[in-house]
């Protein structure tokens, strides 16, 4: 059981929602993302995304292809990541990291399943991995307990999803909105519909994501998902912490917003 599991079994137990912030690494520094991933963690926060900058993002909108775009031009690369987690290790919430599957084939996927157990990740997103060509990294990922979370889409065939929901483990990533990411001032009204019928189809959790950025959407969408995922509201704020000077405000901006989302969830 991965830590993933863990941490969904005991929110089902105690009838709680989890919320996931996404925050790239790097951006604007490796210590900056440690810091952020503390504070929001002491804000009640219960699992992370970790998005590994890539030159070609999968669906990333303009806010998260920006961060990743600064965090490349200041040379982060994957052993900044590994060193990441290190520093973070201490925290209870999982670490949960959005990679390309052409990283992990750069690394060779044994060698990089196993860095990323020694360096105590918990699960695996990854965007651009077929569920049919997936097995060998869900093998790999099984005898390390690393849960390997897939992407449904308004869009995927209902057979798929079924396909798709069988070989997924930890949770199920449920994409809002058909597009990319970034915040958005509605949710679609069959958003509900379709993600009570996955519910229908799998044991696992299912978590939301893709344009959830406002207290309401937590509200609306808390009674049918068992955790939402917000990454360009976070990364929009991250982005004034170039500046130097100006990282403790955004750490507490970044509480603060945290704090709202929970308060709603």
């Amino acid at each position: 059981m991965s830590d993933v599991d863990q941490l969904f079994s005991s929110l089902k137990a105690q009838g709680k929602k989890a919320l996931m912030p996404f925050l790239t690494a790097g951006d604007p520094s490796v210590e900056f993302t440690a810091k952020a991933l503390r504070c929001l963690e002491r804000a009640g926060s219960h699992l992370f995304e970790i998005g590994f900058p890539y030159s070609d993002p999968i669906a990333d909108g303009p806010v998260i292809q920006a961060s990743y775009t600064r965090a490349l031009n200041r040379g982060v690369k994957l052993t900044d990541i590994w060193q990441l987690l290190d520093e973070t290790r201490a925290m209870s919430a999982p670490r949960v990291g959005m990679c390309s599957y052409a990283i992990i084939l750069r690394q060779g996927i044994a060698k990089f399943v196993s860095m990323a157990k020694s360096h105590g990740m918990s699960g695996l997103i990854v965007p651009d991995l077929l569920v049919e060509e997936s097995g060998v990294l869900r093998t790999e990922c099984q005898a390390q307990d690393i849960s390997v979370i897939p992407l449904v889409t308004p869009t995927t065939p209902r057979d798929r999803a079924k396909l798709i929901a069988d070989a997924a483990t930890g949770f199920i990533y449920y994409v809002s909105v058909t597009g990319i990411t970034g915040e958005r001032t509605e949710i679609p009204p069959e958003l509900i519909e379709n993600v009570a019928w996955l519910k229908e189809q799998t044991s696992l959790p299912i978590c939301i994501g893709f344009g959830i950025s406002q207290p309401e959407h937590v509200k609306l969408l808390a009674p049918v998902a068992d955790g939402l995922i917000v990454g360009s509201a976070f990364m929009r704020r991250v982005a004034r912490a170039e500046d130097a000077e100006n990282e403790d405000s955004v750490l507490a901006e970044l509480t603060d917003f945290a704090a709202g989302l929970l308060a709603a969830l």
